[in-house]
């Protein structure tokens, strides 16, 4: 069983992801990896160019999402409150995950969009069948509770994900990129595994192909902010570590 990649981003989330798709195939071909996810952020533009690209290489293509869930609900737009929002990633399973996507992501923009097109529980609870989630980063709600230092919130919060997508359908994430949030949110998700029983997957957030495209999607994150690559303040991935690493890299990373 070769290693997958569950947790990666295209060109399709906009200024964000630098892995163009065919060259991303090429390269999961070039690691001997025979099947790939792609999650981009909030939108499945790419998903129908990445099915083709996969298929004509012999690659297995899981199709997911990772979208963004409401503070509250998405029909909430406060200013203050519901500018916070987490990342959740999503996989089709089969062909109901599929429109069940479809559908949750269309709702995040036509009746959820505050600033990013967002989803909540309700949405989930309705459409989750033949989906698979993933904590996501530390963006997501399961890391941010743990870092926030309230375990107990983060334990009540992946078993009601548990519960809505069911006892194998749902994965507690976990990724290191030479973060220091990371190395203290890691050993708290481990032990949140081994209280509930709720499975591991561990991940690398790909945003670029290669360690030393790490420049490229620095510049695209500028163009996004609106800012120059000289500004102390300006929001930065921290390390060269979001490329698509090879089975062995991930091996010695976990």
């Amino acid at each position: 069983m070769s290693f997958t990649h569950l947790h990666l981003h295209t060109e399709y989330s906009l200024l964000d992801g630098a892995c163009r798709i065919e060259q991303l195939m090429d390269e999961v071909q070039r690691l001997g990896q025979t099947s790939v996810a792609v999650t981009d952020h909030g939108v499945m533009y790419g998903v129908i160019d990445f099915y083709r690209a996969a298929k004509k290489r012999g690659i297995k293509p899981i199709i997911g999402c990772e979208v963004y869930m409401a503070a509250r609900t998405r029909f909430d737009k406060v200013h203050a409150l519901d500018s916070e929002r987490y990342h959740l990633i999503l996989l089709c399973e089969n062909e109901t995950g599929y429109k069940n996507l479809i559908k949750l992501v269309s709702e995040g923009f036509v009746t959820g969009f505050y600033t990013k097109p967002r989803i909540d529980r309700e949405l989930l609870e309705k459409y989750h069948e033949g989906l698979i989630a993933l904590s996501a980063c530390l963006a997501g709600e399961i890391p941010r509770a743990l870092l926030s230092g309230d375990y107990e919130g983060a334990k009540k919060k992946a078993l009601w994900y548990r519960s809505v997508m069911g006892e194998n359908n749902f994965f507690l994430e976990i990724q290191d990129h030479g973060l220091p949030e990371q190395k203290a949110v890691n050993p708290q998700i481990l032990r949140l595994s081994a209280q509930t029983g709720i499975p591991l997957v561990c991940t690398n957030d790909a945003h670029y192909l290669r360690r030393e495209d790490a420049e490229m999607q620095d510049i695209l994150m500028c163009i996004q902010m609106g800012k120059t690559l000289d500004d102390p303040g300006r929001m930065k991935f921290g390390t060269n570590e979001f490329y698509v690493k090879s089975e062995e890299e991930m091996r010695a990373l976990f």
